[in-house]
């Protein structure tokens, strides 16, 4: 199979790497030419998963997108491996470039987890199937998604993850070209679900993180992310999921890796602001992007819209606002009145 994935962050690189072991033809496209040069000349993505060797018979590139054309013209599989921000950017090219070159029934997934930021001040933001359905509504989409760190992937540790889309053929072709050895794929019709899954839990995180860095103990850890798979619960029927979807890979299961993984960018997030970090410098911190804090205005605001109640989440934004101190945003979490569960 022949699979082109496109931004060569560490998760794109890490799937990009056991997807060429696994005897598919892979071809990863870096957006920073020099970047690509230098992956492409020492065989490693020193900026974004250093120590791990690429395969030899992973290619890659990167620069003008006219040297993308080739890739493109015979893919069976095309990835976008790029933040939720430049999903839109992509999907509105692709739509364009694969029909008019014939290739219109490849299908096309997305790496990504999060809301695109609204792109008016009156306006919602978008999860990324509702991306496509804006820009690009005749590709054949779908999104993989599920508890994946980037570096355990690509070390060969074991994972499940889950592919999701409408269509059973994008559902076939994602388990095709990544079920293996190293990664278990389930497949899954419920994109909404899934999307608001791997969306949500990074807000929770970063409530996680904070409670483990204020020293609040196991029990608080645990209620947390109880209250908090019930918030994504609620969030997620409220805009067409199915309940049950939530019990799974993409809901419970990367709430509880990002929640409690150290590896997790969102938790890191909230273990700094914990240490009276402000978010920004938090962020610069990291090197790399913690969708929750570009996507907890977003939850936040698509819930209010929907008279859904996310407390949990209403602190983290309030929190990284600066409107709340850490310990302010646990006792106003704590004052809340009684409720049955």
């Amino acid at each position: 199979m022949r699979v082109t994935i496109l931004g060569a962050g560490a998760w794109g690189t890490a799937l990009a790497v056991v997807t060429a072991q696994g005897g598919h033809q892979v071809r990863l496209w870096a957006r920073d030419p020099a970047q690509a040069e230098a992956m492409a000349r020492t065989r490693v993505n020193a900026r974004y998963l250093p120590g791990v060797a690429l395969p030899a018979q992973l290619e890659v590139a990167g620069g003008e997108l006219a040297a993308l054309m080739p890739w493109l013209d015979d893919a069976d599989l095309v990835v976008v491996g790029t933040p939720v921000a430049a999903l839109r950017g992509w999907l509105a090219q692709l739509a364009q470039t694969l029909p008019a070159r014939g290739r219109a029934h490849v299908p096309v997934v997305w790496l990504c987890k999060g809301f695109e930021r609204p792109r008016q001040a009156d306006a919602q933001g978008l999860l990324g199937h509702e991306v496509a359905q804006a820009v690009a509504p005749a590709l054949r989409t779908g999104v993989f998604s599920g508890p994946s760190f980037a570096r355990e992937v690509a070390q060969g540790l074991p994972a499940a993850l889950v592919a999701a889309s409408r269509e059973p053929a994008v559902r076939a072709a994602m388990i095709e070209a990544f079920h293996g050895p190293v990664l278990r794929v389930y497949a899954n019709d419920d994109v909404v679900g899934v999307e608001v899954g791997g969306a949500v839990k990074n807000v929770l995180a970063i409530a996680t993180g904070l409670c483990d860095g204020l020293h609040l103990g196991h029990n608080a850890r645990a209620a947390l992310i109880t209250r908090g798979l019930a918030e994504m619960t609620r969030l997620g029927v409220a805009l067409g999921a199915r309940a049950e979807t939530f019990m799974g890979l993409s809901g419970l299961g990367d709430l509880v890796l990002t929640a409690t993984g150290d590896l997790s960018r969102n938790r890191q997030v909230g273990l700094r602001l914990a240490q009276g970090w402000a978010p920004q410098q938090a962020l610069q911190s990291l090197g790399h992007v913690a969708e929750g804090v570009y996507s907890a205005h977003t939850v936040a605001r698509r819930a209010r819209a929907l008279g859904v109640e996310m407390p949990i989440t209403q602190a983290v934004v309030a929190l990284l606002d600066g409107q709340l101190d850490p310990r302010a945003a646990v006792d106003r979490l704590m004052g809340r009145d009684p409720k049955p569960e």
